[in-house]
């Protein structure tokens, strides 16, 4: 498993989330947008909006934007115009990188993007450089402590998943996109709460940090998330926990 599940999770316990609520705010409005225009604004049949819905109702993001959001996909409101695009990259200590984003201006993403990724040490490569090194995984991040590696064993692979991973202080579930949200719906039944759940490009391989590469792999972390076209970031970087913290503070 990547540093990227344990960066998120540091982040989230920090309140990360909540200091940008408002670029959080308007990640969602854009995610629920597409998912809507491609899947339909009902999340009983679109498990994607359905997903998205459950990362805004944990944002308390307000209702009426939910409901603007899913109408501009729907096409029952006009609105902007979204696309899709994935860049690849390298950072620091040759890790390998995907930003998923949702732009409404491919040409603007992609100069601000290739900056950043300069700035941090890091280069903007060419579509497929480094794709192959991951794979689409869903994925449930657990605190240890309240949860033991035991419990999430006999419960989550008894539910689909395919397997569960020890992290220092964090335990991980692995499973195929098809049967997350089973595996999901499993595990909170039991009382049994991911601090994050969601699907992911999962790496195949990791490399290793050291301070100097880490802290700077971390800073290019935040300022890829923090820009506002982008949905989500993943890395091949492995971390040690504390090493996060302490940089993250």
């Amino acid at each position: 498993m990547s540093g990227h599940s344990k960066w998120a999770t540091i982040k989230h316990k920090k309140g990360a989330a909540d200091a940008k609520r408002g670029k959080l705010f308007s990640r969602l409005i854009k995610e629920i947008t597409i998912a809507a225009r491609f899947g339909g604004g009902d999340p009983n049949v679109n498990s994607r909006l359905r997903t998205i819905l459950e990362n805004a109702r944990a944002a308390n993001m307000p209702n009426d934007n939910v409901d603007r959001a899913i109408k501009r996909g729907t096409g029952e409101l006009e609105g902007v115009s979204y696309e899709e695009i994935t860049f690849e990259g390298y950072g620091p200590g040759g890790v390998a990188i995907l930003v998923e984003t949702l732009t409404d201006n491919r040409n603007r993403t992609v100069a601000e993007l290739r900056h950043l990724f300069a700035k941090m040490s890091g280069n903007l490569g060419e579509a497929g450089c480094v794709a192959w090194m991951f794979i689409k995984r869903g994925v449930l991040t657990f605190n240890k402590g309240t949860n033991t590696e035991e419990t999430l064993m006999s419960v989550a692979v008894d539910a689909g998943a395919d397997d569960i991973r020890d992290e220092e202080d964090l335990i991980s579930v692995i499973t195929e996109p098809s049967v997350f949200e089973t595996v999901k719906t499993a595990c909170e039944s039991k009382g049994l709460k991911p601090v994050e759940a969601s699907i992911q490009m999962v790496p195949q391989n990791t490399i290793k940090l050291a301070r100097n590469d880490a802290e700077k792999m971390l800073k290019l972390m935040d300022a890829l998330e923090d820009h506002e076209d982008v949905r989500n970031v993943y890395a091949n970087f492995d971390i040690e926990s504390k090493l996060i913290e302490e940089l993250a503070a």
